[in-house]
């Protein structure tokens, strides 16, 4: 993650935290502990030194062998921090240019240990990271990281002050007659409505030994006024922002009052609506041909994971925008595993697993863990740019940005307009994920990247700097690029 034998390349940012540590362990490396334990994960330089130009500078350590004694005497004191998530690897003592320095790297923690917290106190002893600083983590941020330490997921909650009269009987019997096409004779197939609702884990036995909705038969069934009751901050948002003179040109919003405003109907509403406009040439098998796509099915994929992951308590709604040559869709919540085993599909860690296994009961979403990598796959057949996944925090969110045309293609997916701005917002996301995982970089390098020519990234660069993004350091040739803290 990052080459010591050039460390003066190098600046804090999210992923680095320097401390020069020559009067023993500063305090504040117990904030930037649990700050990165709690965000992305980082390293802890203790030796080395921010210079005013905000290089990095080792200085030599005298004595490296007891300020280790003393950090891992103290990270395993409960009293000091909550839980140590570090192993002997994960901290060394290396010589950088004569110098002795300590590499402190801290990994992101597993949902069940968090919140980590220092101090004895986890309302007041709660960080996370953002930009190159540590910040004291809100009450709703730790109501959050607790929900997600929780064995059993949000969706399985049952919801003793709620019954039968909370769901939608039209989106209920929607569902049956889609499971029926999906799953012909299911054993559940003839079971009247209270008996396959609790089957299918919309409903459950409260305390009161009765029957009462679940948190996901409400969200996937229930009328959004009865949501609301659970969910104060629930809201399903698609828009279409075609017009550059308009907010959006078509939306569909769970609060309308014209629909029933849960999950299962939002779901289909948006994706005939997506799947109206992505012209991707259908497939035959044999004489016959076949509408359904690689494309479709991953963007019916895309947006059930939207759904399923999201953190309905969390703020700002969930949000499906549709541009020219682009679908971005957002969820509250932060990713319940690390991103690059999100990516890469080693298992499955739902936020809702109850709202899964009922999309999958009607042949929506794929085996565990598949999602995210069937995506990026399709996508890389279809010769487009790459998706970007990006979550951010406080509040927390993910956001999918597929883009729907190859590079340097003047042909899109999307039927309608000009798709210039589309495409510079996708290029900019880009840039902003290769500085997440790079504290600072050439423009060559981000242009080999992404796959442009580094004069038009300096391009997209220029306008990430003008909207106080990105960050520019040193000129001409020496010129390098940060995210802003």
């Amino acid at each position: 993650m990052i080459d010591l034998n050039h460390i003066e390349k190098y600046r804090e940012n999210n992923r680095i935290e320097a401390k020069k540590a020559l009067g023993g362990l500063p305090h504040s490396i117990w904030e930037t502990y649990s700050a990165f334990a709690n965000t992305l994960g980082g390293i802890l330089l203790l030796g080395v030194e921010e210079y005013r130009d905000k290089t990095l500078h080792t200085v030599d350590l005298p004595d490296p062998e007891k300020l280790v004694s003393e950090f891992w005497e103290l990270v395993n004191d409960p009293h000091k921090a909550s839980v140590n998530i570090l192993t002997d690897e994960n901290v060394e003592i290396e010589e950088v240019n004569g110098d002795h320095i300590i590499v402190i790297k801290i990994p992101q923690a597993q949902r069940y240990y968090k919140p980590v917290y220092i101090d004895g106190n986890p309302v007041s002893g709660t960080y996370r990271r953002s930009g190159e600083g540590d910040y004291h983590c809100t009450e709703e941020e730790l109501r959050a990281m607790y929900r997600d330490a929780d064995e059993k997921t949000q969706d399985m909650l049952v919801l003793d002050q709620m019954d039968s009269s909370v769901f939608c009987k039209e989106s209920v019997r929607a569902y049956r007659q889609r499971m029926r096409i999906s799953r012909p004779n299911h054993a559940w197939e003839k079971l009247d409505d209270e008996e396959f609702l609790i089957k299918l884990g919309a409903t459950g036995i409260g305390e009161d030994g009765k029957i009462h909705p679940t948190a996901a038969g409400l969200l996937m069934f229930g009328y959004e006024y009865e949501i609301l009751r659970e969910y104060p901050r629930y809201f399903l948002d698609y828009r279409e922002e075609y017009d550059d003179t308009h907010l959006w040109t078509d939306r569909i919003i769970s609060s309308s009052g014209d629909w029933s405003g849960n999950v299962f109907d939002f779901y289909y509403r948006v994706y005939n609506r997506l799947q109206l406009e992505i012209k991707v040439p259908s497939e035959t098998q044999g004489p016959d041909r076949i509408d359904d796509t690689p494309v479709l099915r991953a963007v019916r994929e895309a947006l059930a994971n939207c759904l399923v992951n999201a953190d309905y308590y969390g703020r700002r709604g969930l949000v499906i925008i549709k541009k020219r040559g682009l679908i971005s869709m957002s969820n509250p919540g932060v990713f319940r595993m690390k991103l690059s085993e999100a990516r890469s599909g080693s298992f499955s860690d739902p936020r809702n697993s109850v709202l899964m296994k009922m999309f999958n009961m009607i042949d929506i979403g794929e085996r565990a863990g598949s999602g995210i990598p069937s995506i990026l796959y399709v996508w890389k057949q279809q010769g487009w740019n790459e998706p970007t996944i990006t979550q951010t925090f406080n509040p927390n969110r993910i956001t999918l940005s597929l883009p729907l045309e190859k590079t340097n293609d003047k042909k899109s997916a999307i039927k309608i307009g000009d798709k210039k701005s589309a495409i510079t917002s996708a290029k900019k996301q880009l840039i902003v994920v290769f500085l997440t995982d790079h504290p600072s970089a050439r423009a060559a390098e981000i242009a080999e990247y992404i796959g442009l020519k580094p004069s038009r990234v300096r391009d997209y660069l220029a306008e990430l700097i003008a909207e106080d993004i990105v960050v520019a350091d040193g000129a001409n040739r020496n010129r390098t690029y940060r995210l802003k803290a």
